[in-house]
């Protein structure tokens, strides 16, 4: 039984992806939602395949790709670095929790005409947008992994006269690596959703002002399937 139970998982989540993608179909071809609003699934596949075919697309995703890139990977060596700092020294966060707090609020929506402000309609205010986005969710997770290894395996290291640099490294460090992890993926998604809203501000390539041009120009297959590949890559995974 044992052999066969990842099947049948892979076989109920594909039977719940057909059943959207029937129901879709079937909403589309009776016209039950107007064709000019919503698009088959199988006009939104062929345009996604002309967009590769014809090489429209790359120009989009190579700028999306190295703007999301640029942004993420800055959060994750911030993110990791003042969380594992925070973690560590309790009496540290507690002096900079308040202000950590008051800034996580702040969506990165929200700060657009900030970032505008001091950084212009560029590429660096795109990446400070980005970079905001995906940081709170590795700097919370960082910290979280690192205040919450087990501490029997902290006393352990230390009644055996481990120095405390030896206990974060081969301790800590390894414990809090799968809540790390799952902030850097969590942040990956987090990167991509902002992207989308920085490029539709003065930008002159990307999947965001992809759709958005389509969206204007009243291509609405091709706007879908922008969509549909911002969300492919937005994807975190199980």
């Amino acid at each position: 039984m044992k052999v066969y139970k990842p099947l049948s998982t892979v076989f109920s989540k594909t039977i719940g992806s057909i059943l959207f993608l029937v129901i879709w179909e079937i909403i589309s071809h009776f016209n039950i939602v107007n064709n000019a609003y919503l698009s088959s699934p199988v006009q939104v596949a062929l345009a996604i395949y002309d967009f590769f075919a014809t090489g429209d697309i790359w120009v989009n995703l190579i700028s999306s790709i190295k703007r999301s890139l640029t942004g993420f990977i800055v959060a994750i060596i911030a993110g990791i670095l003042l969380g594992v700092t925070l973690g560590w020294f309790k009496k540290f966060e507690t002096v900079v929790d308040p202000v950590l707090q008051f800034f996580r609020q702040m969506s990165s929506f929200a700060l657009f005409p900030v970032f505008i402000l001091f950084f212009g309609i560029g590429e660096l205010s795109k990446d400070a947008i980005i970079f905001w986005s995906a940081f709170w969710p590795i700097l919370l997770n960082t910290i979280s992994g690192v205040k919450n290894v087990e501490k029997i395996l902290i006393h352990s290291a230390k009644s055996m006269g481990a120095s405390q640099g030896y206990i974060f490294r081969k301790v800590v460090l390894p414990a809090a690596t799968p809540r790390i992890l799952t902030g850097v993926r969590l942040g990956g998604a987090y990167s991509i959703t902002a992207l989308v809203a920085a490029e539709m501000i003065g930008a002159s390539s990307g999947l965001g002002i992809f759709v958005l041009t389509a969206q204007q120009t009243f291509h609405i297959p091709s706007m879908y399937g922008g969509i549909v590949i911002l969300a492919f890559f937005s994807w975190p995974g199980d």
